[in-house]
Protein backbone atom coordinates (compact mmCIF):
# COMPACT_ATOMS: atom_id res chain seq x y z
CA UNK A 1 0.00 0.00 0.00
CA UNK A 2 1.61 3.39 -0.97
CA UNK A 3 0.66 5.64 2.13
CA UNK A 4 1.08 9.27 0.57
CA UNK A 5 3.83 9.91 -2.07
CA UNK A 6 6.94 7.85 -0.87
CA UNK A 7 5.77 5.55 1.79
CA UNK A 8 5.14 1.76 1.08
CA UNK A 9 3.53 0.19 3.81
CA UNK A 10 4.29 -3.66 3.65
CA UNK A 11 1.25 -5.41 5.22
CA UNK A 12 2.69 -8.98 4.83
CA UNK A 13 5.51 -7.94 6.22
CA UNK A 14 8.62 -9.74 4.74
CA UNK A 15 10.31 -11.32 7.23
CA UNK A 16 14.35 -11.05 7.45
CA UNK A 17 15.21 -14.99 8.11
CA UNK A 18 19.27 -14.81 8.25
CA UNK A 19 21.59 -12.16 7.52
CA UNK A 20 25.72 -12.54 6.81
CA UNK A 21 27.91 -9.81 7.83
CA UNK A 22 31.59 -9.71 7.37
CA UNK A 23 34.32 -7.09 7.76
CA UNK A 24 38.10 -6.08 7.39
CA UNK A 25 40.97 -6.06 9.43
CA UNK A 26 39.96 -2.08 10.94
CA UNK A 27 37.07 -2.74 11.46
CA UNK A 28 37.84 -6.36 13.45
CA UNK A 29 39.19 -3.96 16.21
CA UNK A 30 36.67 -1.61 16.35
CA UNK A 31 33.52 -1.36 18.56
CA UNK A 32 31.52 -3.80 16.98
CA UNK A 33 33.64 -6.78 16.05
CA UNK A 34 31.15 -10.07 17.80
CA UNK A 35 28.45 -8.58 15.52
CA UNK A 36 30.26 -9.89 12.24
CA UNK A 37 29.86 -13.36 11.19
CA UNK A 38 33.48 -13.45 9.60
CA UNK A 39 36.37 -11.00 10.24
CA UNK A 40 39.23 -11.16 7.42
CA UNK A 41 42.93 -10.50 8.88
CA UNK A 42 44.33 -9.13 5.75
CA UNK A 43 42.79 -6.40 3.50
CA UNK A 44 43.98 -8.29 0.33
CA UNK A 45 41.58 -11.14 1.50
CA UNK A 46 44.21 -13.38 -0.46
CA UNK A 47 43.20 -12.16 -4.22
CA UNK A 48 45.59 -9.99 -6.07
CA UNK A 49 43.49 -6.24 -6.65
CA UNK A 50 41.55 -4.66 -4.03
CA UNK A 51 38.53 -5.16 -6.51
CA UNK A 52 38.69 -8.04 -6.05
CA UNK A 53 39.31 -8.13 -2.29
CA UNK A 54 35.68 -6.38 -2.03
CA UNK A 55 34.16 -8.89 -4.41
CA UNK A 56 34.80 -11.78 -1.72
CA UNK A 57 33.64 -9.67 0.87
CA UNK A 58 29.70 -9.63 -0.57
CA UNK A 59 30.34 -13.73 -1.74
CA UNK A 60 31.04 -13.92 1.75
CA UNK A 61 28.10 -12.30 3.18
CA UNK A 62 25.62 -13.93 1.17
CA UNK A 63 26.96 -17.56 1.44
CA UNK A 64 26.62 -17.04 5.35
CA UNK A 65 23.17 -15.74 4.89
CA UNK A 66 22.10 -18.43 2.79
CA UNK A 67 23.92 -21.45 5.08
CA UNK A 68 21.99 -19.53 8.37
CA UNK A 69 18.80 -20.03 6.61
CA UNK A 70 19.38 -23.37 5.72
CA UNK A 71 18.75 -23.38 2.87
CA UNK A 72 20.35 -24.02 -0.55
CA UNK A 73 21.39 -21.13 -3.42
CA UNK A 74 19.47 -22.13 -5.85
CA UNK A 75 16.21 -21.09 -3.54
CA UNK A 76 17.37 -17.75 -4.04
CA UNK A 77 15.35 -16.04 -6.54
CA UNK A 78 17.11 -12.98 -6.85
CA UNK A 79 19.72 -10.95 -5.86
CA UNK A 80 19.76 -6.98 -5.53
CA UNK A 81 22.72 -5.23 -4.73
CA UNK A 82 25.64 -2.58 -5.30
CA UNK A 83 28.81 -1.14 -4.49
CA UNK A 84 30.74 1.99 -5.62
CA UNK A 85 33.18 1.13 -7.98
CA UNK A 86 33.03 2.06 -11.24
CA UNK A 87 29.71 0.20 -13.08
CA UNK A 88 29.31 -1.88 -9.95
CA UNK A 89 31.30 -4.27 -10.96
CA UNK A 90 32.25 -6.12 -7.68
CA UNK A 91 28.42 -6.82 -6.97
CA UNK A 92 28.02 -7.85 -10.42
CA UNK A 93 31.12 -10.20 -10.30
CA UNK A 94 29.60 -11.42 -7.21
CA UNK A 95 26.61 -12.53 -8.45
CA UNK A 96 28.04 -14.90 -11.14
CA UNK A 97 28.92 -16.91 -7.99
CA UNK A 98 25.38 -16.52 -6.43
CA UNK A 99 23.97 -17.26 -9.74
CA UNK A 100 20.35 -16.09 -8.99
CA UNK A 101 19.09 -13.41 -10.81
CA UNK A 102 20.08 -10.27 -10.96
CA UNK A 103 19.08 -6.47 -10.15
CA UNK A 104 22.17 -3.96 -9.71
CA UNK A 105 22.04 -0.60 -7.68
CA UNK A 106 23.72 2.01 -7.32
CA UNK A 107 22.50 4.49 -4.61
CA UNK A 108 26.23 4.69 -3.21
CA UNK A 109 25.96 4.84 0.44
CA UNK A 110 22.18 4.54 0.35
CA UNK A 111 22.73 1.31 -1.33
CA UNK A 112 21.72 -0.79 1.35
CA UNK A 113 18.50 0.26 2.25
CA UNK A 114 17.44 0.75 -1.33
CA UNK A 115 18.11 -2.88 -1.79
CA UNK A 116 16.11 -3.41 1.71
CA UNK A 117 12.87 -1.38 0.54
CA UNK A 118 12.61 -2.95 -2.95
CA UNK A 119 13.42 -6.68 -1.68
CA UNK A 120 10.30 -5.82 0.81
CA UNK A 121 8.48 -4.49 -1.76
CA UNK A 122 8.65 -8.00 -4.10
CA UNK A 123 8.35 -10.02 -1.58
CA UNK A 124 5.20 -8.09 -0.22
CA UNK A 125 3.71 -8.04 -3.63
CA UNK A 126 4.45 -11.79 -4.15
CA UNK A 127 6.65 -11.16 -6.79
CA UNK A 128 9.31 -13.47 -5.06
CA UNK A 129 8.63 -15.22 -1.84
CA UNK A 130 12.63 -15.80 -1.24
CA UNK A 131 15.04 -13.16 -2.43
CA UNK A 132 19.03 -11.51 -0.98
CA UNK A 133 20.25 -8.14 -1.15
CA UNK A 134 23.26 -6.40 -0.02
CA UNK A 135 25.84 -4.15 -0.02
CA UNK A 136 29.67 -3.74 0.01
CA UNK A 137 32.79 -1.33 -0.04
CA UNK A 138 36.33 -1.71 0.39
CA UNK A 139 38.83 0.96 2.06
CA UNK A 140 41.37 0.90 -0.45
CA UNK A 141 39.06 0.40 -3.46
CA UNK A 142 36.86 3.31 -2.72
CA UNK A 143 39.44 5.39 -1.63
CA UNK A 144 41.57 5.54 -4.54
CA UNK A 145 38.22 6.13 -6.86
CA UNK A 146 36.96 9.14 -4.74
CA UNK A 147 39.44 10.34 -3.41
CA UNK A 148 43.38 9.42 -3.16
CA UNK A 149 45.02 6.00 -3.24
CA UNK A 150 46.01 4.98 0.19
CA UNK A 151 49.91 4.47 -0.48
CA UNK A 152 49.61 8.67 -1.16
CA UNK A 153 49.77 9.03 2.29
CA UNK A 154 47.50 12.18 1.69
CA UNK A 155 46.23 13.90 4.78
CA UNK A 156 42.46 14.13 5.10
CA UNK A 157 40.31 17.42 6.68
CA UNK A 158 38.59 16.38 9.72
CA UNK A 159 35.25 16.64 8.18
CA UNK A 160 36.52 13.39 6.10
CA UNK A 161 35.29 9.86 6.72
CA UNK A 162 36.99 6.68 6.88
CA UNK A 163 35.54 4.29 4.23
CA UNK A 164 34.40 0.73 5.87
CA UNK A 165 35.83 -2.12 4.80
CA UNK A 166 32.47 -4.86 5.30
CA UNK A 167 29.82 -6.34 3.60
CA UNK A 168 26.41 -6.88 4.68
CA UNK A 169 23.32 -9.32 3.03
CA UNK A 170 19.85 -10.22 4.20
CA UNK A 171 18.03 -13.12 3.36
CA UNK A 172 13.67 -12.20 3.01
CA UNK A 173 11.14 -14.08 2.96
CA UNK A 174 7.51 -13.94 2.92
CA UNK A 175 7.17 -16.84 5.86
CA UNK A 176 9.83 -17.64 8.25
CA UNK A 177 11.05 -16.69 12.13
CA UNK A 178 13.02 -12.84 12.48
CA UNK A 179 12.54 -9.35 12.40
CA UNK A 180 9.71 -8.06 9.78
CA UNK A 181 9.98 -5.11 7.14
CA UNK A 182 7.03 -3.08 8.10
CA UNK A 183 7.45 0.22 5.78
CA UNK A 184 9.91 2.23 3.45
CA UNK A 185 10.40 5.57 2.39
CA UNK A 186 12.19 6.32 -0.80
CA UNK A 187 14.20 9.11 -0.57
CA UNK A 188 14.56 12.24 -3.43
CA UNK A 189 17.31 13.85 -4.38
CA UNK A 190 18.34 17.23 -2.22
CA UNK A 191 21.22 19.11 -3.23
CA UNK A 192 22.29 21.65 -1.10
CA UNK A 193 25.22 23.20 -3.43
CA UNK A 194 27.98 21.56 -1.44
CA UNK A 195 31.05 20.28 -3.85
CA UNK A 196 33.64 19.03 -0.84
CA UNK A 197 34.36 15.61 -1.57
CA UNK A 198 35.60 15.20 1.91
CA UNK A 199 32.44 16.77 3.68
CA UNK A 200 29.82 13.45 3.18
CA UNK A 201 28.41 13.88 6.23
CA UNK A 202 27.54 17.45 5.74
CA UNK A 203 26.27 17.20 2.46
CA UNK A 204 23.52 14.12 2.82
CA UNK A 205 22.58 15.32 6.76
CA UNK A 206 19.64 17.44 4.53
CA UNK A 207 18.41 14.35 2.58
CA UNK A 208 18.51 12.33 5.83
CA UNK A 209 16.05 14.84 7.38
CA UNK A 210 13.57 15.54 4.66
CA UNK A 211 13.69 11.17 4.13
CA UNK A 212 12.89 10.82 7.90
CA UNK A 213 10.19 13.76 8.26
CA UNK A 214 8.27 12.60 5.63
CA UNK A 215 8.62 9.14 6.98
CA UNK A 216 6.90 9.71 10.09
CA UNK A 217 4.52 12.12 8.53
CA UNK A 218 3.11 9.62 6.10
CA UNK A 219 3.01 6.73 8.39
CA UNK A 220 1.08 8.71 10.56
CA UNK A 221 3.62 7.94 13.60
CA UNK A 222 5.56 10.27 16.59
CA UNK A 223 9.23 9.89 16.44
CA UNK A 224 8.89 8.04 19.91
CA UNK A 225 7.79 5.12 18.09
CA UNK A 226 11.09 4.09 16.83
CA UNK A 227 13.48 2.76 19.74
CA UNK A 228 16.33 3.54 17.50
CA UNK A 229 16.71 5.65 14.13
CA UNK A 230 19.81 4.89 12.49
CA UNK A 231 21.18 7.02 9.74
CA UNK A 232 23.65 5.66 7.47
CA UNK A 233 26.15 7.08 7.41
CA UNK A 234 26.27 10.98 8.54
CA UNK A 235 29.51 10.77 11.18
CA UNK A 236 29.47 13.51 13.65
CA UNK A 237 29.52 16.58 11.59
CA UNK A 238 26.21 15.22 9.16
CA UNK A 239 24.50 14.14 12.82
CA UNK A 240 24.84 17.25 14.46
CA UNK A 241 23.71 19.44 11.34
CA UNK A 242 20.77 16.62 11.07
CA UNK A 243 20.09 17.30 14.76
CA UNK A 244 19.88 20.86 14.41
CA UNK A 245 17.68 20.27 11.46
CA UNK A 246 15.42 18.92 13.16
CA UNK A 247 15.48 21.50 16.22
CA UNK A 248 14.50 24.31 13.92
CA UNK A 249 11.65 21.91 12.00
CA UNK A 250 10.81 21.01 15.86
CA UNK A 251 11.14 17.07 15.23
CA UNK A 252 11.56 15.82 18.34
CA UNK A 253 13.83 13.41 18.05
CA UNK A 254 16.27 12.76 21.16
CA UNK A 255 20.39 12.41 20.54
CA UNK A 256 20.27 9.02 22.34
CA UNK A 257 17.32 7.70 19.75
CA UNK A 258 19.29 9.58 16.78
CA UNK A 259 22.55 7.37 16.15
CA UNK A 260 24.40 6.46 13.03
CA UNK A 261 26.12 3.31 11.44
CA UNK A 262 29.42 5.48 10.65
CA UNK A 263 29.80 6.40 14.60
CA UNK A 264 28.97 2.75 15.95
CA UNK A 265 31.51 0.48 14.01
CA UNK A 266 34.65 2.06 15.37
CA UNK A 267 35.92 2.76 18.59
CA UNK A 268 37.77 5.81 20.14
CA UNK A 269 40.78 6.55 18.81
CA UNK A 270 40.60 4.86 15.92
CA UNK A 271 42.13 7.27 13.55
CA UNK A 272 38.45 7.78 11.73
CA UNK A 273 38.29 11.34 11.59
CA UNK A 274 34.79 12.32 11.37
CA UNK A 275 33.38 8.54 11.29
CA UNK A 276 33.10 5.20 9.01
CA UNK A 277 31.40 5.38 5.75
CA UNK A 278 30.91 3.37 2.77
CA UNK A 279 28.35 1.03 1.52
CA UNK A 280 28.85 -1.74 3.59
CA UNK A 281 28.81 0.40 6.58
CA UNK A 282 25.26 0.75 7.38
CA UNK A 283 24.66 -2.93 5.62
CA UNK A 284 26.93 -4.38 8.23
CA UNK A 285 25.59 -2.59 11.16
CA UNK A 286 22.17 -2.69 10.59
CA UNK A 287 22.38 -6.41 9.63
CA UNK A 288 24.85 -7.12 12.18
CA UNK A 289 24.52 -4.69 15.71
CA UNK A 290 21.30 -3.89 15.19
CA UNK A 291 19.50 -6.82 14.25
CA UNK A 292 21.72 -8.51 17.34
CA UNK A 293 20.00 -5.90 19.29
CA UNK A 294 16.54 -6.41 18.48
CA UNK A 295 17.02 -10.62 18.71
CA UNK A 296 18.15 -9.30 22.19
CA UNK A 297 14.99 -7.22 22.58
CA UNK A 298 17.20 -4.22 23.39
CA UNK A 299 15.25 -2.81 20.33
CA UNK A 300 11.41 -3.37 19.32
CA UNK A 301 11.31 -1.01 16.74
CA UNK A 302 13.79 0.11 14.54
CA UNK A 303 14.41 2.87 11.35
CA UNK A 304 17.61 2.45 9.04
CA UNK A 305 17.79 5.50 6.88
CA UNK A 306 20.90 5.42 4.59
CA UNK A 307 22.44 8.16 3.13
CA UNK A 308 24.35 8.11 -0.09
CA UNK A 309 26.02 10.75 -1.86
CA UNK A 310 25.62 10.31 -5.85
CA UNK A 311 28.45 11.81 -7.23
CA UNK A 312 31.33 10.31 -9.07
CA UNK A 313 34.98 11.45 -10.05
CA UNK A 314 33.75 12.84 -13.32
CA UNK A 315 31.20 14.91 -11.90
CA UNK A 316 33.91 16.42 -9.47
CA UNK A 317 36.10 17.24 -12.04
CA UNK A 318 33.42 19.06 -14.01
CA UNK A 319 32.76 21.30 -10.32
CA UNK A 320 29.27 19.72 -10.15
CA UNK A 321 27.31 20.06 -6.65
CA UNK A 322 26.80 16.96 -4.49
CA UNK A 323 23.57 15.55 -5.02
CA UNK A 324 22.45 12.96 -2.19
CA UNK A 325 19.84 11.03 -1.28
CA UNK A 326 18.50 9.06 2.29
CA UNK A 327 15.81 5.53 2.02
CA UNK A 328 14.21 4.72 5.05
CA UNK A 329 13.53 1.01 5.99
CA UNK A 330 11.75 0.15 9.29
CA UNK A 331 12.48 -3.26 11.07
CA UNK A 332 10.22 -4.19 13.57
CA UNK A 333 10.13 -7.65 15.81
CA UNK A 334 8.59 -10.42 14.54
CA UNK A 335 7.76 -13.75 15.22
CA UNK A 336 7.17 -17.02 13.28
CA UNK A 337 4.68 -16.94 10.79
Amino acid sequence: MLAGHRTWIFDRKPVIVATGTVGGPFEGNGKIPNDFDLLHNDMWLNQDSFEKAQQVLLEDACQTAIKKANIQKDQVQFFLGGDLINQITPTSFATKTLGAPYIGLFGACSTSMEGLALGAFLVNHKGANCLLTGAVSHNAAVEKQFRYPTEYGSQKPPTSQWTVTAAGAALLKDKGDGPVVTSATIGRIIDMGLTDPFNMGGAMAPAAVDTIETHLKERGVDPSYYDVIATGDLGHIGREIALDLFKKHETWISEKQFQDCGLMIYREGQPVLAGGSGAGCSAAVAYGHLLNLMKKGEIKRLLVVATGALLSPLSYQQKETIPCIAHAVSIELGGEK
